[in-house]
């Protein structure tokens, strides 16, 4: 302690050196990094893409509103495996939690449309 004391009495630091502060101009910037977020669109598109090359459904069952256990005839681990095909498909991770309760395509399309990491 008494030699930080000791060095910050002799350390000088000219005023001009300090940074300048620009007024703020009301506008707010996104601090994300991943800023390519993808449309609502594309995320139907490829959710529907994953669940008709799933070796289990006949492809022109396949529609938005579709629910995998009642209108495909998938059982749970059927369920698990589009969910992790979907993780793949997305690059991203869903929580045991939430894949748990992705059981339809409007669940999964709401889901990854609002994961701020989907690509």
């Amino acid at each position: 302690m008494a030699l930080r004391a000791a060095i910050l009495r002799h350390v000088r630091v000219p005023l001009e050196a300090t940074p300048k502060l620009q007024p703020w101009n009301g506008s707010i910037r996104s601090m994300s990094s991943h800023d390519d977020h993808i449309t609502k669109e594309e995320v139907v598109d490829r959710v529907l893409s994953v669940i008709k090359d799933f070796p289990k459904v006949d492809p022109s069952k396949v529609t938005p509103e579709v629910h995998f256990q009642k209108d495909l005839g998938l059982d749970s681990l059927d369920t698990v495996e589009i969910v992790m095909a979907l993780e793949e498909e997305f690059k991203l991770e869903i929580p045991d939690k939430e894949a748990d309760k992705i059981d339809s395509c409007p669940l999964a399309i709401e889901y990854i449309s609002n994961h701020p990491m989907s690509s």
